[in-house]
C-alpha cells in the first residue's frame, strides 16, 4: 500500500478472506408494516465461501407471522405500543430471542409512512439498528416491490409477456407494467380499501382524505360515528373503481382522475397481454379470503374485478398476494474489493445500510452525453423514491470499452450532474464498479471536477437494483475493503390471508 498527498491509495492484493469459516449461518426477520396490514417473516440463511466472497447457499423458512391489521390510536396515528406487543409476540410464537437475529429488514409502507408517528416505529427496531436494513417505501419503491414481490417481473420473462400487476392496498394503489424482467412503467393513485373504515356495527371510524373525495362526488356524506348510505357507498366504490380502470388503462386522464395520481400517469400505448393483483384486496380477487374487516375491500375486488374481466387482459393468480411487498430476508453477500480503488479521506469509512441503484447508463460508442448519463441516474433515484437526495446512495456501473479522459469526464459529469441534489448536500459520492477503474474515476472527480464531496470508489464488485450495502475500513494487510451486499428477497408461501383479529385497530 502507498499514500500520497491528498488523500490517493493504490492497493493490491484482491484475494483476500474475511472469515476463516467456510460456512456462515445467519437467522434473518423481515418486516412489513404499511397502511392497511403489518406482517413479519422469520428466516434462515446459510453462506458459504467462494473465492473471495461469501454467497448465500441455503435459505429456510422459519416463521410466518399472522397478517395483522395495523392499528391505529384514536388520533389516526400508529399504535405503537400495540404494534410492539404484536411483533414482541410474534418473536415468541417463532421462538427467536430478539437478540439472536443477526440481519433483517424493515420497511414502512403505504399511508404508514406518511403518519406523524412513523419514527416511532422505528424506535421499536433500535435495539437492532445496526443490523436492519430500513426502508421507508415511497409510492415509487413500493410500486417495484410490488411488481417483483408478485412475481409480475419474473412471469414477464418466463412468458415473453407485458405483464401489469396492481397492487391495491388500504390507502393507495400501485401499478407496475413489466417487459423482459424490467419494470418499464409504473404508477400510484389514493384508492384503498381503507381510505374509509367502519366498525362492527358499521358506523364510520376513518376516514381518509380520498375518502372525503370519492363520497363528494357521488353526494354522501361521511360523518365519524354514523353509518353511511348503503346505495350511495356502492356507488362511491363504484366510482373508485371507475378511476382506478381509467388510470391503468386510459392514454387520457380526466382531471379528476388525474388528481389521484402520486406518481407520473401510465403511458397506456398498449393493453398488457396479463394482469396480476398483489396486496390486501387481492385476497378477495382470488377468493382466498372471504371475511369482511370493516373497510371497502370485499366491495372495491368485485368491482375491479369485474372490470378488468371487460376490459380483456387475461388475469392470472400472483407468486404473492398480500405479502408481494414483505422482504422476507436480508440476503447476505459478503466480497472484497478490487485493487484500484479511491478512498479519499479514509475516515469516511466504514458506511452502512446504503441503498443501491443501477441505472441504465448508455456508455456505449467512442462519445458519452453527460445529459443522457445524468437523465438516467434520476430515473434510477426516481424509481426508488431516493430524488430528494437525503441520504447517500451507492451508484452501481458496468464500464463498457475504453477509459479515455474524454469518456471518463463524460461520465463523472453525468454521474455528478444526477446526484446533484445528494451532493449539494455533502453526502459522499459512492460509486461501485464491477471492472477495474474505480481508482481512475475517483481520482477524475476530485482532481478534474474538483468535488469536495469524501470520494468512495470502488471496483471489482458485483451489485444489483434492491441490494444495499456496507463498506468496510480499509483491511490493514491487503488495503482493499470488505463489502457486505443485502439484498431484498420476497419469499414465495401458501400461507396467504391469515388476519389476527385480537389485535386489529
Amino acid at each position: 500500500m502507498s499514500e500520497e498527498a491528498g488523500g490517493r491509495v493504490f492497493f493490491s492484493n484482491v484475494r483476500r478472506s474475511l472469515e476463516e469459516e467456510d460456512e456462515i449461518r445467519l437467522v434473518s426477520v423481515g418486516v412489513d408494516i404499511g397502511s392497511s396490514t403489518s406482517h413479519l417473516v422469520f428466516s434462515r440463511i446459510v453462506l458459504e465461501r467462494l473465492d473471495n466472497r461469501y454467497i448465500v447457499s441455503e435459505r429456510e423458512l422459519l416463521h410466518e407471522s399472522e397478517v395483522l391489521l395495523t392499528p391505529y390510536a384514536e388520533d389516526m396515528t400508529i399504535d405503537a405500543a400495540a404494534l410492539g406487543s404484536f411483533i414482541d409476540r410474534q418473536y415468541k410464537l417463532a421462538q427467536i430471542d430478539p437478540a439472536a437475529i443477526d440481519t433483517g429488514a424493515l420497511i414502512l409502507t403505504g399511508v404508514a409512512v406518511r403518519r406523524s408517528n412513523a419514527r416511532a416505529i422505528g424506535d421499536l427496531f433500535a435495539a437492532q439498528a445496526g443490523k436492519f436494513v430500513s426502508v421507508s417505501a415511497g409510492d415509487g419503491l413500493e410500486t417495484t416491490l410490488a411488481a417483483f414481490g408478485s412475481g409480475a417481473a419474473a412471469r414477464s420473462i418466463r412468458e415473453s409477456a407485458r405483464v401489469m400487476n396492481v397492487d391495491i392496498g388500504g390507502g393507495t394503489s400501485k401499478i407496475a407494467v413489466c417487459e423482459a424482467g424490467e419494470l418499464v412503467e409504473m404508477t400510484a393513485a389514493d384508492v384503498g380499501a381503507r381510505i374509509v373504515s367502519f366498525d362492527a356495527e358499521g358506523r364510520t371510524v376513518r376516514i381518509e382524505a380520498a375518502g372525503y373525495r370519492f363520497a363528494e362526488e357521488v353526494g354522501l356524506k361521511l360523518e365519524f360515528g354514523v353509518k353511511p348510505d348503503a346505495h350511495l357507498l356502492d356507488r362511491m366504490v363504484e366510482r373508485m373503481a371507475d378511476r382506478l380502470l381509467e388510470i391503468i388503462q386510459s392514454p387520457s386522464l380526466s382531471a379528476a382522475s388525474a388528481a389521484l395520481l402520486r406518481l407520473d400517469p401510465l403511458r397506456n400505448e398498449r393493453k398488457p397481454d396479463a394482469i396480476t393483483f398483489s396486496g390486501g384486496v387481492s385476497e378477495y380477487i382470488y377468493g382466498l379470503q372471504q371475511q369482511a374487516f370493516g373497510d371497502l375491500g370485499p366491495r372495491l375486488a368485485q368491482a375491479v374485478l369485474k372490470r378488468v374481466k371487460q376490459w380483456g387482459p387475461r388475469i392470472e393468480k400472483p407468486e404473492q398476494g398480500i405479502r408481494a411487498t414483505v422482504v422476507g430476508a436480508s440476503q447476505y453477500t459478503v466480497q472484497v474489493s478490487g485493487s484500484t480503488i479511491y478512498v479519499a479521506p479514509q475516515s469516511v469509512l466504514p458506511l452502512r445500510n446504503i441503498p443501491v441503484i443501477t441505472p441504465d447508463l448508455p456508455l456505449d460508442g467512442e462519445t458519452l452525453d453527460p445529459d443522457r448519463i445524468a437523465a438516467a441516474v434520476r430515473s434510477a433515484l426516481r424509481r426508488f423514491d431516493l430524488h430528494e437526495g437525503e441520504q447517500a446512495v451507492a451508484l452501481c456501473y458496468r464500464w463498457k470499452e475504453s477509459a479515455t479522459f474524454a469518456r471518463l469526464d463524460a461520465f463523472s459529469r453525468g454521474v455528478a450532474a444526477g446526484l446533484s441534489a445528494m451532493l449539494e448536500r455533502g453526502l459522499a459520492l459512492i460509486l461501485v464498479g464491477d471492472g477495474d477503474i474505480g481508482g481512475l474515476i475517483g481520482i477524475h472527480c476530485e482532481q478534474e471536477l474538483r468535488m469536495p464531496n469524501p470520494i468512495v470508489s470502488i471496483d471489482g464488485i458485483i451489485l444489483k437494483e434492491f441490494d444495499f450495502i456496507d463498506i468496510g475500513a480499509l483491511l490493514d494487510t491487503s488495503g482493499a475493503v470488505p463489502v457486505v451486499i443485502k439484498s431484498l428477497v420476497f419469499p414465495t408461501s401458501a400461507a396467504l390471508g391469515r388476519i389476527d383479529k385480537g389485535m386489529a385497530a
